[in-house]
């Protein structure tokens, strides 16, 4: 008699099948799903006048997908919103094509990428099924979003990432959202663990 591989992440809780093409079209709905989680999410968006960031839901959409679906699955779900906004609205206020990607914002899309497989891999390791480990986590996944955004945004506005006047880096692109970061990733950090103790009493 087969055995069932225990859940890693909160998507294995979902139904599975032995079947190649059924599996390979359950993965691929999966995916699709993250990208368009984050595509609806980036539409909460708000414009600030003095950077061209704006504010948006697409951190917790990212964060969510990413401790939900694993590593692989979950980066895949961030690329796949990356290349379908290419050619289609789902960037924020519902813009699109490469000129987002390549502009002063594009920074913090790459990162999405990246941090949806951080937070995957701690999530495939347990680190999403309480409240002491999943705030971490969600946390170096914002850390990693900042990184890629604000060296980009430093690098197309040619300005440093910190001086003493309010032309840098730190003021266009992180200082704006760091309560509304922390927000999120709190929010995010607090619903897996909760996931997790629903389905055990399942």
């Amino acid at each position: 008699m087969a055995t069932v591989a225990a859940p890693t992440t909160l998507s294995d809780l979902l139904p599975r099948t032995s079947d190649r093409t059924k599996s390979g079209i359950r993965t691929a709905l999966l995916v699709l799903g993250a990208a368009l989680l984050t595509a609806a999410a980036a539409q909460l968006s708000i414009t600030l006048p003095f950077t061209p960031v704006p504010i948006t839901g697409q951190t917790f959409a990212v964060m969510l997908t990413g401790a939900a679906l694993g590593w692989r699955k979950g980066a895949a779900g961030q690329l796949l919103y990356v290349a379908l906004g290419l050619v289609l609205p789902f960037y924020a206020k519902q813009t699109h094509g490469w000129k987002i990607v390549s502009g002063a914002s594009g920074g913090y899309l790459i990162g999405f990428i990246f941090a949806a497989a951080l937070i995957g891999y701690l999530a495939e390791r347990r680190q999403d099924r309480n409240l002491l480990s999943s705030i971490p986590a969600m946390l170096a996944g914002s850390a990693i979003i900042y990184a890629f955004g604000l060296t980009w945004l430093c690098h197309k506005l040619h300005v440093p990432l910190y001086n003493d006047t309010a032309k840098n880096g730190v003021m266009f692109g992180l200082a704006p959202f760091i309560i509304g970061d922390l927000f999120k990733l709190t929010l995010a950090g607090a619903l897996t663990p909760l996931a997790w103790k629903a389905a055990r009493k399942g």
